[in-house]
């Protein structure tokens, strides 16, 4: 998209927003449109579909202390104010600003038990001037705080390296008994051998260390993990896959619990944070 075509679609975009609010029919919880597409759209019924993952699968309380990872403009919290009790709590980061910005005023604001952290973590796209690589970033979290921690739509977004910080970092702010609900692209025989087929949605024809990815020039645009890497991985973290995982529609599946893999797991006791 050229910068000509790019304004114009934002001032549309702006448009809308601004007759919307002056009639009346833009619900207060739902931020501006430039917002929820940059974080990939499905942002009502996503929201609504993961916080029935967070209850089933997770087993949510309402006295949880959430950490959401990748919070975005707020697709996961906004459910959460409904729920959480003022015992519970929600800490939410993520790297670009504006999303931090409007979820403070709007959220942050308004539920005291709710917050949100700008994390300066470099991104090509979204913050080339981030002072942190995703592969040494420490959540800015005390240890063994959280309850539950959640990832939709980070690691299929990260190569091998950052992966591994972040699934270390995870453990580290979890309590024993804790659990996380994350998301994947996972590369298993099934999801291989429907994507052999010319199923599927994603592609992953390129090699990276320890993962396959969608775009060469641009490998973070979508990362895929072999399923037995990524339980390895929990395994070395004392994360306990809580079976089965929720297999994603992404490749082309028949019979699916969401677009990504779902895979949550509980922390199990003693120091796997090396």
């Amino acid at each position: 998209m050229n910068p000509v075509t790019t304004t114009i679609v934002r001032a549309g975009r702006s448009l809308l927003d601004n007759l919307e609010v002056l009639v009346g029919r833009r619900d207060p919880l739902t931020p501006p449109r430039r917002l929820v597409e940059n974080t990939g759209g499905y942002f009502k019924q996503g929201g609504e579909e993961f916080f029935r993952h967070f209850l089933r699968l997770g087993e949510l309380k309402p006295n949880a202390r959430i950490l959401d990872v990748g919070c975005g403009c707020g697709r996961m919290a906004i459910p959460l104010t409904r729920y959480l009790s003022p015992e519970g709590g929600y800490w939410g980061f993520d790297i670009v600003e504006d999303n931090i910005r409007w979820c403070r005023k709007n959220l942050e604001a308004k539920h005291r038990n709710f917050h949100f952290l700008l994390a300066d973590v470099y991104n090509k796209n979204y913050r080339p001037k981030g002072q942190y690589q995703a592969a040494e970033y420490r959540f800015p979290y005390q240890d063994t705080f959280f309850d539950f921690v959640s990832l939709t739509s980070v690691f299929t977004h990260m190569l091998a390296a950052d992966m591994q910080n972040y699934l270390r970092e995870i453990t580290r702010v979890m309590k024993p008994g804790a659990r996380s609900l994350i998301t994947f692209f996972l590369l298993n025989e099934e999801s291989k051998n429907l994507l052999s087929q010319g199923l599927g949605t994603v592609k992953f024809p390129y090699t990276r260390q320890d993962c396959r990815v969608c775009v060469e020039e641009y490998p973070e645009t979508a990362v895929a993990f072999e399923e037995s890497y990524i339980r390895q991985s929990y395994q070395a973290r004392g994360l306990e896959i809580i079976e089965p995982i929720g297999y994603g529609s992404w490749c082309g599946r028949k019979e699916w619990l969401s677009f990504q893999d779902i895979v949550v797991a509980v922390k199990k006791e003693g120091d796997f944070r090396a």
